[in-house]
Protein backbone atom coordinates (compact mmCIF):
# COMPACT_ATOMS: atom_id res chain seq x y z
CA UNK A 1 0.00 0.00 0.00
CA UNK A 2 1.26 3.31 -1.24
CA UNK A 3 2.56 5.83 1.49
CA UNK A 4 0.16 8.94 1.30
CA UNK A 5 2.11 12.49 0.23
CA UNK A 6 1.69 15.45 2.04
CA UNK A 7 -1.04 16.51 -1.62
CA UNK A 8 -2.58 13.69 -0.56
CA UNK A 9 -3.57 14.38 2.76
CA UNK A 10 -4.47 17.96 2.03
CA UNK A 11 -7.06 16.52 -0.63
CA UNK A 12 -8.39 13.97 1.77
CA UNK A 13 -8.78 16.61 4.61
CA UNK A 14 -10.53 19.01 2.25
CA UNK A 15 -12.55 16.37 1.15
CA UNK A 16 -13.65 15.38 4.32
CA UNK A 17 -14.05 18.28 6.11
CA UNK A 18 -14.38 20.65 4.01
CA UNK A 19 -17.54 22.06 5.15
CA UNK A 20 -16.33 22.58 8.62
CA UNK A 21 -13.60 25.13 7.34
CA UNK A 22 -16.34 26.77 4.98
CA UNK A 23 -18.21 27.14 8.10
CA UNK A 24 -15.90 28.48 10.61
CA UNK A 25 -14.48 30.95 7.95
CA UNK A 26 -17.73 32.36 7.71
CA UNK A 27 -18.23 32.71 11.42
CA UNK A 28 -14.99 34.22 11.76
CA UNK A 29 -15.92 36.72 8.47
CA UNK A 30 -19.27 37.05 10.95
CA UNK A 31 -17.24 38.06 13.90
CA UNK A 32 -14.59 40.42 11.86
CA UNK A 33 -17.17 42.26 10.26
CA UNK A 34 -19.62 43.07 12.54
CA UNK A 35 -16.62 43.96 15.32
CA UNK A 36 -15.34 46.21 12.51
CA UNK A 37 -18.18 47.88 11.99
CA UNK A 38 -19.30 48.52 15.42
CA UNK A 39 -15.80 48.97 16.91
CA UNK A 40 -15.91 52.28 14.06
CA UNK A 41 -18.88 53.31 15.46
CA UNK A 42 -17.61 53.05 18.87
CA UNK A 43 -14.21 54.79 18.04
CA UNK A 44 -15.84 57.66 16.15
CA UNK A 45 -18.24 58.26 19.14
CA UNK A 46 -15.11 58.16 21.41
CA UNK A 47 -12.99 60.59 19.25
CA UNK A 48 -15.37 63.25 18.77
CA UNK A 49 -15.83 62.99 22.78
CA UNK A 50 -11.95 63.44 22.78
CA UNK A 51 -11.57 66.04 20.69
CA UNK A 52 -14.37 68.60 22.02
CA UNK A 53 -12.51 71.81 22.70
CA UNK A 54 -12.30 73.41 26.21
CA UNK A 55 -13.11 77.05 25.39
CA UNK A 56 -11.94 80.16 27.73
CA UNK A 57 -15.56 81.07 28.38
CA UNK A 58 -17.14 77.48 29.22
CA UNK A 59 -18.19 77.75 32.62
CA UNK A 60 -16.62 75.10 35.37
CA UNK A 61 -19.19 72.76 35.64
CA UNK A 62 -18.91 72.04 31.66
CA UNK A 63 -14.71 72.36 32.21
CA UNK A 64 -15.45 69.57 34.81
CA UNK A 65 -17.82 66.94 32.86
CA UNK A 66 -15.22 66.97 30.17
CA UNK A 67 -12.24 66.20 32.26
CA UNK A 68 -13.95 63.57 33.15
CA UNK A 69 -15.59 62.28 30.67
CA UNK A 70 -11.45 62.29 29.18
CA UNK A 71 -10.36 60.54 31.99
CA UNK A 72 -13.04 57.98 31.99
CA UNK A 73 -12.41 57.44 28.11
CA UNK A 74 -8.48 57.65 27.90
CA UNK A 75 -8.86 54.36 30.60
CA UNK A 76 -10.76 52.95 28.93
CA UNK A 77 -8.48 52.94 25.42
CA UNK A 78 -5.50 52.08 27.54
CA UNK A 79 -7.06 49.03 29.13
CA UNK A 80 -8.20 47.25 25.96
CA UNK A 81 -5.08 48.56 24.02
CA UNK A 82 -2.72 47.50 26.70
CA UNK A 83 -4.03 43.48 27.28
CA UNK A 84 -3.94 40.76 24.66
CA UNK A 85 -7.63 40.14 23.45
CA UNK A 86 -7.30 36.55 24.70
CA UNK A 87 -7.23 37.92 28.24
CA UNK A 88 -10.12 40.41 27.66
CA UNK A 89 -12.18 37.45 25.74
CA UNK A 90 -11.55 35.23 29.44
CA UNK A 91 -12.58 38.24 31.49
CA UNK A 92 -15.58 39.32 29.43
CA UNK A 93 -16.90 35.88 29.17
CA UNK A 94 -16.46 34.41 32.31
CA UNK A 95 -16.57 37.36 34.26
CA UNK A 96 -19.72 38.59 33.23
CA UNK A 97 -21.28 34.80 33.70
CA UNK A 98 -20.04 34.56 37.60
CA UNK A 99 -19.91 38.74 38.16
CA UNK A 100 -23.29 39.81 36.83
CA UNK A 101 -25.01 36.02 35.96
CA UNK A 102 -25.10 37.39 32.39
CA UNK A 103 -25.04 33.88 30.45
CA UNK A 104 -23.75 35.13 26.69
CA UNK A 105 -23.57 32.85 23.41
CA UNK A 106 -20.12 32.02 22.80
CA UNK A 107 -20.08 34.04 19.44
CA UNK A 108 -22.35 36.88 20.87
CA UNK A 109 -19.68 37.43 23.75
CA UNK A 110 -17.13 37.60 20.64
CA UNK A 111 -18.44 39.66 19.09
CA UNK A 112 -18.65 42.05 21.63
CA UNK A 113 -14.88 41.35 22.49
CA UNK A 114 -14.11 42.00 18.91
CA UNK A 115 -16.42 45.40 19.09
CA UNK A 116 -14.85 47.21 22.43
CA UNK A 117 -11.06 46.02 21.22
CA UNK A 118 -11.35 47.49 18.17
CA UNK A 119 -13.18 50.68 19.44
CA UNK A 120 -10.22 51.32 21.46
CA UNK A 121 -7.68 50.95 18.39
CA UNK A 122 -10.49 52.72 16.00
CA UNK A 123 -10.83 56.11 18.76
CA UNK A 124 -7.21 56.58 18.17
CA UNK A 125 -6.91 56.17 14.53
CA UNK A 126 -10.01 58.29 14.22
CA UNK A 127 -8.36 60.92 16.56
CA UNK A 128 -5.59 60.99 14.33
CA UNK A 129 -7.68 61.60 11.16
CA UNK A 130 -9.29 64.45 13.12
CA UNK A 131 -5.92 65.89 14.21
CA UNK A 132 -4.51 65.86 10.84
CA UNK A 133 -7.26 67.64 9.25
CA UNK A 134 -6.03 71.35 9.08
CA UNK A 135 -6.90 73.54 12.20
CA UNK A 136 -8.12 76.40 10.44
CA UNK A 137 -11.10 74.22 9.20
CA UNK A 138 -12.29 74.31 12.63
CA UNK A 139 -11.97 77.60 13.17
CA UNK A 140 -13.93 78.79 10.08
CA UNK A 141 -16.47 76.14 10.81
CA UNK A 142 -16.70 77.70 14.45
CA UNK A 143 -16.31 81.65 13.12
CA UNK A 144 -20.04 80.69 11.08
CA UNK A 145 -21.40 79.72 14.37
CA UNK A 146 -21.52 75.68 13.72
CA UNK A 147 -21.41 73.48 16.62
CA UNK A 148 -18.43 71.45 17.39
CA UNK A 149 -20.72 68.19 16.11
CA UNK A 150 -21.88 70.00 13.09
CA UNK A 151 -17.95 70.64 12.28
CA UNK A 152 -17.63 67.30 12.60
CA UNK A 153 -20.11 65.85 10.65
CA UNK A 154 -20.13 68.55 7.45
CA UNK A 155 -16.54 69.32 7.56
CA UNK A 156 -13.99 67.62 9.37
CA UNK A 157 -15.31 63.74 9.36
CA UNK A 158 -15.89 63.10 5.67
CA UNK A 159 -12.36 64.31 4.95
CA UNK A 160 -10.46 62.39 8.16
CA UNK A 161 -12.48 58.75 7.33
CA UNK A 162 -10.72 58.97 3.96
CA UNK A 163 -7.68 59.72 5.60
CA UNK A 164 -8.13 56.68 7.92
CA UNK A 165 -9.38 54.53 5.23
CA UNK A 166 -5.98 52.25 5.11
CA UNK A 167 -5.87 52.27 8.79
CA UNK A 168 -9.63 50.94 9.07
CA UNK A 169 -8.49 48.50 6.40
CA UNK A 170 -5.43 47.23 8.55
CA UNK A 171 -7.80 46.49 11.42
CA UNK A 172 -10.21 44.36 9.75
CA UNK A 173 -7.64 42.43 8.30
CA UNK A 174 -5.82 41.98 11.77
CA UNK A 175 -9.44 41.66 13.14
CA UNK A 176 -9.96 38.29 10.53
CA UNK A 177 -6.60 37.03 12.18
CA UNK A 178 -7.10 37.87 15.82
CA UNK A 179 -10.64 36.38 16.02
CA UNK A 180 -8.68 32.22 16.22
CA UNK A 181 -7.70 34.03 20.15
CA UNK A 182 -11.61 33.37 20.49
CA UNK A 183 -11.13 30.14 20.56
CA UNK A 184 -10.57 30.03 24.19
CA UNK A 185 -14.15 30.33 25.08
CA UNK A 186 -15.16 28.26 22.62
CA UNK A 187 -16.11 30.09 19.48
CA UNK A 188 -16.49 27.99 16.47
CA UNK A 189 -14.47 30.38 14.24
CA UNK A 190 -11.58 28.97 11.69
CA UNK A 191 -8.97 28.29 14.29
CA UNK A 192 -11.41 26.26 16.58
CA UNK A 193 -12.73 24.11 13.83
CA UNK A 194 -9.26 23.43 12.49
CA UNK A 195 -8.57 22.17 16.06
CA UNK A 196 -11.29 19.87 16.05
CA UNK A 197 -10.24 18.61 12.58
CA UNK A 198 -6.73 17.85 13.23
CA UNK A 199 -8.10 16.08 16.41
CA UNK A 200 -10.06 13.97 13.81
CA UNK A 201 -7.84 13.41 11.43
CA UNK A 202 -4.28 13.67 13.38
CA UNK A 203 -2.72 15.31 10.77
CA UNK A 204 -1.41 18.81 12.08
CA UNK A 205 0.57 20.23 9.69
CA UNK A 206 -2.07 19.41 6.79
CA UNK A 207 -5.06 20.58 8.88
CA UNK A 208 -3.15 24.04 9.91
CA UNK A 209 -1.89 24.52 6.14
CA UNK A 210 -5.55 24.11 5.22
CA UNK A 211 -6.47 26.83 7.48
CA UNK A 212 -3.16 29.13 6.87
CA UNK A 213 -4.34 28.93 3.11
CA UNK A 214 -8.11 29.95 3.96
CA UNK A 215 -7.14 32.93 6.05
CA UNK A 216 -4.22 34.11 3.28
CA UNK A 217 -7.20 34.28 0.75
CA UNK A 218 -9.68 36.12 2.93
CA UNK A 219 -7.17 38.52 4.04
CA UNK A 220 -6.01 38.68 0.25
CA UNK A 221 -9.18 39.15 -0.82
CA UNK A 222 -10.60 41.91 1.60
CA UNK A 223 -7.12 44.27 0.88
CA UNK A 224 -7.75 44.38 -2.94
CA UNK A 225 -11.08 45.25 -2.38
CA UNK A 226 -10.41 47.64 0.66
CA UNK A 227 -7.64 49.09 -1.94
CA UNK A 228 -10.57 49.25 -5.23
CA UNK A 229 -12.25 51.34 -2.54
CA UNK A 230 -9.64 53.68 -1.58
CA UNK A 231 -9.09 54.12 -5.37
CA UNK A 232 -12.88 55.02 -5.74
CA UNK A 233 -13.05 57.32 -3.33
CA UNK A 234 -9.88 59.14 -4.93
CA UNK A 235 -11.75 59.56 -8.31
CA UNK A 236 -9.83 59.92 -11.13
CA UNK A 237 -7.45 62.97 -10.07
CA UNK A 238 -8.95 65.18 -12.42
CA UNK A 239 -11.55 68.03 -11.36
CA UNK A 240 -13.42 70.90 -13.00
CA UNK A 241 -12.48 74.66 -12.09
CA UNK A 242 -15.58 76.90 -12.29
CA UNK A 243 -15.06 79.50 -14.99
CA UNK A 244 -14.00 83.13 -13.23
CA UNK A 245 -13.74 86.68 -14.62
CA UNK A 246 -10.38 86.24 -15.51
CA UNK A 247 -9.68 82.58 -16.17
CA UNK A 248 -11.79 80.30 -18.47
CA UNK A 249 -12.93 76.69 -17.68
CA UNK A 250 -10.18 74.09 -17.74
CA UNK A 251 -9.59 71.07 -16.03
CA UNK A 252 -6.77 70.77 -13.27
CA UNK A 253 -4.55 67.88 -13.07
CA UNK A 254 -3.18 66.30 -9.48
CA UNK A 255 0.14 66.77 -10.05
CA UNK A 256 -0.05 68.59 -13.59
CA UNK A 257 -1.02 71.88 -12.95
CA UNK A 258 -3.38 74.15 -14.62
CA UNK A 259 -3.93 74.06 -18.71
CA UNK A 260 -2.04 76.46 -21.17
Amino acid sequence: MATKTFWDWVGAIVTNYGQMFISGAGTTLLIAITGTVIGFIIGLIVAILRTIPVLPQDNGAKKGFLKVINAILAIYIEIFRGTPMMVQAMIVYYGLMEAFKIDLAPLTAGILIVSINTGAYMSEIVRGGIESIDKGQFDAAHAIGMTHWQTMTNVILPQAIRNILPATGNEFVINIKDTSVLNVISVSELFFVTKTVKGVALRTFETFFVAGVIYLVLTFTITRILRLIEKKMDGDGTYTIQASSNMPDGQFKVGGGLPK
